[in-house]
Parts: structure tokens; C-alpha cells; sequence
């Protein structure tokens, strides 16, 4: 029987894709083996989430979570993607990279799972609705997951991109986050879609819209001078919701854009953090 022209591009565009999500999973489950780090899948309510965890860490009294960026959210300006597992997922390799030993890297929801685990994923979830509450809820049950697991009291919050905001998000909604730091992150979404001229997001929450509960959370926010997909007047926009006593520290590095070259800078760029916050809030 001869399908369709229709149907036979379907057809093939989806077999296309469904290979390229592999080949991104396995990509990343090579740079997690590599450095002996293993995967693992949390049930964390609305979606489950996947995370790589490090060899012989058994406890941590602080532990730090790199949470990834928004991933392939899109085959073009106007296709979501089918799934959103990033094809290069640099919050892992950042996470690798930390000299401190007392890192895990978890995804974003649909990020990396398949099958059963693909529970709830919407391509509203990894677009307009990335930074939704079910989201960031997620994320922080998950995050308990990983606390309990090494015993950890509190939490240092890395995100990249896209989970800059989500780490955010988390910091402004627990009592148990020593420190923020973000790579290239969508720090003020309003004030990302406005500039750059892109649909809002709706259903999702702006990291700039809780800096008072943010405030007493020490920070640092990394930006690339050439960094075209966060401009650094994004993170700028979200301190100056701060009053000027208490402004966030914004970092910008010459010659990175929202790429090049945070992976091979990582280990010095944690040198002289400021101090974690060793007080419950």
C-alpha cells in the first residue's frame, strides 16, 4: 500500500526526530559516563525528572544543583521541538567541571525521559509555559529527592539559561538555598520577550517579579558580553528591581556569548563567590 505524500513526510519527519532526541540522550549519558557520573529518573509530581549524580559522593552538607537551560524548545520560530533534551547540555558539563566535588545536575521536565516517564509533556512546558508553577514545583520536589539522598541541609542553586530562572524561581519559594549563582540566565522575562521582540510567556512566572524574597539570598549572575540570546541588559533589568543597597552582583565576561567559553572558564569563574548564607530564612 502506498502511503500519502502527506503521510510519508510525516512519517519520515518524525522517525528524523525521534533519532535526533536519541542521539542527544546518548550524547549526554556519553558525558556523564565519561566522568562516571550515572543517571537517574525522580518521580517529582506533575512530570518525572531525570538527573546525573557524581561517584563517591555519599554526603554533602551543602549540596549544589545545576539545573540545565531551556534546551531545543524549538525546530524553528514558529515549531516547538517534540522534545526538549539539549543537543549540547552544557549545565552538565558545568556540573563536572565544579573543582568542589559536591554537585548533581538535574533537567528540566521531558528533558532526557521517555516512555512512560514522558508524563505531562506538553510543548506548552518547554515554551510559554517553561517557567511555569507546576514547573518550578517540580523542580523543588525533585530537589528534595536529591537532598535527602546526601543528606544535605541546604542547597546552592546553579542554573543555566533558561534554569537561571528556575533556580530563581526556587530560591525566592524555599528556606534552604546558601547561595544563587546563574550562567547566562533569563533573569527578567518580561523584559526578555519585550526587547528581543518574542511572544510572552504566558503561564510562567518572572524571576524579577520576586526580588524581594530574593533579597537576602547572596548572588551572582555571570552574563557574556556577546551573549546575543541573553542580552546582559536582561540580568541588569532584573536588578534593578532591587533597591540600590542591596543590588545582585552581575558579572559580565568579555568575549562569551550564551555558549563560549563557560565550560572551559568554570573553575576559575567559582573562584570568590560570595559568601553562602548560612542562616535559615
Amino acid at each position: 500500500m502506498r502511503l500519502p505524500a502527506v503521510l510519508l513526510a510525516c512519517a519520515l519527519i518524525a522517525g528524523c526526530a525521534g533519532t535526533a532526541v536519541q542521539e542527544r540522550r546518548q550524547a549526554a549519558a556519553r558525558v556523564a559516563q565519561q566522568a562516571g557520573w550515572q543517571g537517574l529518573e525522580m518521580d517529582a509530581g506533575a512530570f518525572v525528572l531525570a538527573a546525573f549524580v557524581p561517584p563517591g559522593l555519599s554526603r554533602a552538607g551543602t549540596l549544589t544543583v545545576y539545573i540545565e537551560g531551556d534546551g531545543a524548545a524549538w525546530v524553528d520560530a514558529g515549531t516547538p521541538s517534540f522534545d526538549p533534551t539539549p543537543r549540547d547540555p552544557l549545565a552538565l558539563r558545568l556540573a563536572i567541571g565544579d573543582p568542589r566535588r559536591q554537585a548533581v545536575y538535574l533537567a528540566r521536565p521531558c528533558q532526557y525521559v521517555e516512555g512512560p516517564s514522558r508524563r505531562h509533556c506538553e510543548a506548552h512546558y518547554w515554551t510559554a509555559g517553561r517557567f511555569a508553577p507546576e514547573v518550578v514545583a517540580a523542580s523543588g520536589l525533585a530537589i528534595d529527592r536529591l537532598k535527602a539522598r546526601y543528606g544535605a541541609t541546604r542547597i546552592e542553586l546553579v542554573g543555566y539559561s533558561g534554569g537561571g530562572a528556575v533556580a530563581a524561581l526556587l530560591a525566592a519559594r524555599r528556606s534552604d538555598v546558601a547561595r544563587l549563582i546563574t550562567v547566562a540566565a533569563n533573569l527578567d522575562t518580561q523584559s526578555w520577550t519585550t526587547d528581543l521582540g518574542l511572544s510572552p510567556l504566558r503561564g510562567s512566572l518572572n524571576p524579577a517579579d520576586e526580588w524581594r524574597a530574593l533579597s537576602a539570598i547572596p548572588q551572582r549572575h555571570y552574563v557574556g558580553a556577546r551573549d546575543r540570546v541573553m542580552p546582559q541588559g536582561i540580568a541588569r533589568s532584573y536588578a534593578s528591581r532591587f533597591p540600590a543597597s542591596g543590588k545582585p552582583e552581575i558579572v559580565v565576561v568579555p568575549d562569551f556569548d550564551h555558549r563560549c567559553c563557560w565550560e572551559q572558564a568554570w573553575p576559575a569563574l567559582l573562584d570568590g563567590l560570595p559568601r553562602a548564607s548560612g542562616a535559615e530564612r
